[in-house]
């Protein structure tokens, strides 16, 4: 079911055709897709990339009329393609950063984007410029966990400036649409956004740029993995068979894409009781390590479950940040400085 306002834009947009199909831009139509966060609406529509002329009217039209929605703040439309121009890879996935570095996982729930926040927050707290990219178009969580609740602008030369928490700069898809709307993009679609939010971003210069890929080997990760100019990639995993399982599916797709894997990291390797203060190895433990042995692969470490961690990431603080003697935010700074000794020897 639609929203109030995403309902509204539709009324609106029902009363225009696209100008070379002609068929009425309502709900039904599969070349437009609008979402709304926070009066900031977003449309996007498919088009020929031949015929992109013939939507500067239409563009002036629907910002025109939907920018008068009651509660509607800003309006953005943005033309999007099945068939994406083949242009230079650095040309279109272009950013000032010395180093970018991905962070992966097989599969979802493995506790990804609690490291890759709590690694950026890391790395700033010893010393570097960081922005932290969240490409995860589908679970977009770094907002949540950044503490960051504003939507972005767009400045002078029409990009968006980053919003920043912790000094770290970051851009999320999570920024433009609310928490329970569901981003039914295709493929391309999703193409067009991650470059947006990768090279229409005003980013500056950054000592580091992380980027948080949604779990799998799909078109997101095969898409930044070829366009980015990654310095390499850190796979997060929990220690249980299902996990490496897809694990080694990641670590293939790296290795064929020539990424180089900088690191493998244990999370919820273990739980500290706090009645008997005893280690439980709910996950088993230690078969991270064993798996990076065998691909040749550094291990990073263990990261335990951690109640403190899993209430401090809901209220967007990064370990790093709420209890920097943390245990587990020791371990953070160790992996942060160990993976940049390797990328800088």
């Amino acid at each position: 079911m639609l929203n109030d306002l995403i309902a509204s834009i539709y009324e609106i947009t029902k009363n225009f055709k696209d100008p070379i199909t002609h068929i009425k831009l309502d709900q039904n139509n599969k070349n437009i897709n609008v979402v709304c966060k926070n009066g900031n609406a977003n449309i996007s529509l498919d088009i020929d990339p031949k015929f992109q002329k013939k939507y500067q009217n239409l563009i002036i039209a629907l910002k025109n009329s939907i920018q008068n929605i009651e509660n509607i703040t800003s309006v953005n439309v943005m033309l999007t393609s099945e068939k994406v121009p083949k242009t230079d890879p650095a040309k279109r996935f272009k950013i000032n950063a010395d180093k970018i570095i991905a962070i992966a996982s097989g599969k979802g729930g493995v506790g990804k984007t609690t490291f890759a926040v709590n690694y950026a927050v890391a790395l700033k707290k010893i010393g570097y410029k960081v922005g932290i990219l969240d490409a995860d178009i589908y679970g977009p969580n770094v907002p949540r966990m950044m503490g960051i609740f504003d939507k972005p602008k767009f400045n002078n030369n029409n990009k968006l400036i980053p919003l920043e928490n912790y000094d770290v700069k970051c851009m999320s898809i999570g920024f433009l649409i609310s928490d329970d709307t569901p981003t039914i993009w295709r493929g391309p679609m999703i193409t067009k956004a991650l470059e947006q939010m990768f090279s229409g971003v005003e980013w500056g210069e950054l000592d580091y740029l992380i980027i948080d890929l949604p779990p799998g080997t799909g078109d997101v990760q095969l898409t930044l993995a070829q366009n980015s100019n990654l310095s390499g990639s850190i796979i997060v995993s929990t220690p249980q068979e299902v996990a490496l399982i897809d694990v080694r599916k990641g670590m293939n797709m790296f290795n064929k894409v020539n990424v180089p894997i900088l690191g493998i990291v244990e999370n919820m390797s273990y739980f500290i009781c706090d009645s008997c203060n005893q280690r439980h190895e709910i996950f088993s433990n230690g078969s991270v390590k064993k798996e990076a042995e065998k691909f040749k692969i550094d291990f990073l470490g263990e990261l335990p479950i951690n109640k403190n961690l899993r209430i401090q990431s809901d209220e967007g603080r990064p370990v790093c940040i709420a209890d920097s003697n943390n245990d587990t935010a020791k371990v953070f700074s160790y992996i942060a400085q160990e993976v940049h000794k390797k990328l800088t020897n």
